[in-house]
């Protein structure tokens, strides 16, 4: 066995409110894309299918990041901090490319940019900080992926209280992430780290395709599959049914709203956190995935019956919001957890590739669909990740690898 690194020197948590702040500051390009997005479409004469293609660069940008990186192991054979600094610094530079007005493609190479660097952000943060917690582990992962949800919901509540021109929401991300990159640099790895493992391309699909960690990222998969596609299409969703219902300034309306409906999801993944290190990890994201997924089939089954008051919308979605993400960091502890010891950040950054690359797919199938199935049966048919997810979680409780994961009974 690989023996641990020399305890580290900052305490626990200590090392995650500075890898919390540093994650939330680093990522804030990609969350700025929402916040920036109104203006950029108006200001650049972009159609509603180029627009999306901003956000959609930076998912598959990370994806690409992601697999190189899993490829090349930098998870586990780099020090998470410098990783980290590297790649926030990076995606300060690749978001202020878009000061110089580089044109639609410049603009999606510059977006790709962003997340590409920040796959050298996210899989490293919650790397090492399983290299600080064993006890407590999910809700040390739930705080982290808890404070990325609130950033991810925080362009919302700009452009509801009316928005900021996007050259300053350029400007002012650029210089958080910059500054959240220096912030993880005083956090050595944990006690629990190992040293650096052998240089191994093929670990990324080895230690993905053994039988827990199989189940388990068929889990994250069920889970991915809504989530995203919920998050960046609700705004528009909602703002139609305020509109339906004669409500004045429907598109403020919907921004406000949607920032509580992403927003909750922060107190959901703490919850889920506390839950999953009690309950056992393979419960509470079954259950997450369950409450989910019905709640999207409750609330298709109710735009069938006819038109539901705004209120009664509001209400069920906040609890789906809350639910949708609650089990999101439960699935990279797992796998902190029972993938092999020295690879475990190629696991994780590889899990996160996979996921994201559903995102990109569900997120572009929604302006294709939508005319054939409306809002109903597009929910429906994001109910079927959740439950899919739900029985893979399931199964692998019934696994050999259940009574390696902390917390209840797997």
């Amino acid at each position: 066995m690989t023996p641990p690194v020399p305890a580290a020197r900052l305490s626990p948590t200590a090392a995650l409110i500075l890898l919390a702040l540093s994650v939330v500051l680093g990522m804030s390009p990609w969350f700025s894309a929402a916040a920036a997005l109104p203006q950029l479409r108006e200001g650049w004469g972009l159609n509603a299918v180029q627009g999306s293609w901003l956000t959609l660069a930076v998912q598959l940008g990370f994806v690409l990041g992601a697999v190189l990186s899993a490829a090349l192991n930098l998870a586990d054979r780099a020090q998470p901090r410098v990783l980290i600094a590297v790649g926030a610094l990076l995606a300060a530079g690749a978001n202020a490319a878009l000061l110089l007005h580089p044109g639609l493609w410049g603009a999606l190479l510059a977006r790709a940019g962003v997340g590409a660097a920040l796959a050298l952000v996210y899989p490293p943060a919650l790397r090492a900080m399983s290299t600080y917690f064993s006890r407590g582990r999910g809700l040390a992962l739930g705080v982290m992926v808890g404070a990325l949800t609130l950033g991810s919901a925080s362009p919302h509540l700009v452009n509801g209280l009316g928005g900021a021109d996007w050259r300053v929401v350029v400007g002012v991300t650029s210089a958080l992430a910059a500054l959240g990159g220096l912030l993880a640099l005083p956090v050595p790895p944990g006690p629990l780290a190992t040293k650096a493992p052998p240089f191994s391309p093929a670990q990324a699909w080895r230690v993905l395709t053994a039988h827990g960690p199989a189940l388990a990222t068929l889990g994250y998969l069920g889970h991915m599959w809504e989530l995203y596609a919920m998050w960046t299409w609700f705004a528009l969703f909602f703002g139609g049914v305020l509109s339906g219902a004669g409500q004045p300034d429907a598109l403020r309306g919907a921004a406000l709203a949607t920032f509580g409906v992403v927003g909750v999801g922060a107190l959901g993944c703490v919850v889920g956190g506390v839950l999953g290190d009690r309950w056992g990890r393979t419960r509470l994201t079954e259950l997450s995935m369950w409450l989910s997924g019905g709640a999207a089939l409750l609330l298709a089954r109710l735009l069938l019956w006819g038109d539901p008051p705004p209120g009664v919308v509001l209400a069920l979605s906040l609890f789906w919001g809350f639910w949708i993400v609650a089990d999101s960091a439960q699935f990279s502890t797992v796998i902190s957890e029972i993938a092999p010891g020295p690879y475990v950040g190629t696991a994780m950054t590889a899990q996160l590739a996979l996921g994201f690359t559903l995102t990109a797919v569900t997120i572009a199938l929604v302006p294709l669909l939508l005319p054939r199935l409306g809002w109903a049966g597009l929910f429906a048919l994001w109910s079927l990740g959740p439950l899919l997810g739900a029985l893979a979680m399931r199964a692998l409780r019934g696994t050999p690898d259940a009574a390696r994961i902390a917390g209840g009974r797997g």
